[in-house]
């Protein structure tokens, strides 16, 4: 029973921030990307220290730790926030957030260089049968199918949009912040570096909106707006950040990671429920692809120590 509350908190995380990016996606279109990404990172944070102030766990952040700390908060607060909302200006929830969350790949690449995660032929598989998926549920059906035929390329329109390049490097920043966070918290509560990451990092993104007159200072939302606000900042933002961080820094790192693919998941859920995006059938395959990548990266050691042990049985025999 425990195993299991301790998986479900485990992808909490990556459903919250699924059905965020739904909430979201209409969001920036009226009120601005910036100001989006701020009201998403800056309430949140407030609650985050607030709560550890309450519950009376340390807020400061350690010296041996504070260049990491401005790093991480550039990278990961600053940067992937904004390139996030930039994307959604021209992707969908779920379409947006297959691209942020092909950032697995690149921290599993990290990890194996920077802490000697060990990735074994069964979790190489996954990653790439998770890339797969993600190709699925993201290129265009009419460009894979000419691919896959080897036709001649009547397709005009570019593989990429500039809302999926800027979804791209918001993983390339995602994927960065993960790895960032050991640095960051070898002496600092990661909890507390959550917290005031998104608050300091929130700051450069409400000066953006500021000198931007393409948009309003102040969105022009409905009540039900604003409540689609609260919750992408409260559940998308507070709960979803402060349980990634903790665990990133508990768990090992690819596994963990991994379970992002499970984010466009819940994101075309979501998407489908809210703003009535469709999938296609490649589009489910995708789906089913991403669910068994997730099980077969994190399940890696699992599986291959039996393979293993056989094989090294079968070899000492032949000796």
């Amino acid at each position: 029973m425990l195993e299991m509350l301790n998986w479900l908190l485990m992808i909490l995380p990556f459903a919250l921030w699924g059905t965020a990016m739904a909430a979201m996606s209409p969001l920036v279109h009226s009120g601005g990307p910036e100001i989006v990404a701020f009201l998403r990172l800056f309430p949140a944070g407030l609650i985050v220290l607030l709560t550890l102030l309450v519950i009376k766990r340390p807020l400061y952040i350690a010296k041996k730790d504070f260049v990491w700390f401005l790093v991480f908060t550039l990278i990961d607060g600053t940067v992937f926030q904004f390139l996030l909302a930039r994307g959604l200006l021209e992707t969908g929830a779920g379409l947006g957030s297959v691209f942020i969350d092909s950032q697995p790949l690149i921290v599993a690449l990290l990890a194996r260089s920077l802490f000697g995660d060990a990735i074994n032929p069964i979790g190489w598989t996954g990653l790439v049968l998770g890339l797969v998926g993600i190709i699925c549920l993201g290129v265009s059906p009419e460009l894979l199918r000419n691919w896959l035929l080897m036709g001649q390329a009547e397709y005009t329109s570019p593989l990429l949009s500039k809302g999926e390049a800027w979804m791209l490097g918001a993983a390339v920043a995602m994927a960065l912040g993960t790895v960032l966070i050991r640095y960051t918290c070898k002496e600092s509560d990661p909890v507390a570096v959550t917290g005031w990451h998104m608050v300091l990092g929130s700051l450069p993104l409400l000066g953006w909106h500021y000198f931007d007159s393409s948009w309003p200072l102040i969105p022009s939302w409905s009540n039900a707006e604003w409540s689609l606000m609260v919750y992408s900042s409260l559940l998308g933002s507070a709960l979803a950040y402060g349980l990634f961080f903790w665990f990133a820094t508990k768990k090992e790192l690819t596994s963990f990671s991994t379970l992002a693919f499970l984010t466009p998941v819940f994101a075309l859920i979501s998407g489908g429920l809210w703003l009535h995006e469709r999938l296609e059938i490649l589009q489910w395959a995708g789906v089913v692809l991403v669910l068994i990548s997730v099980f077969l990266v994190s399940q890696r050691n699992l599986l291959w120590e039996p393979i293993k042990n056989k094989s090294d049985d079968f070899q000492q025999g032949v000796t």
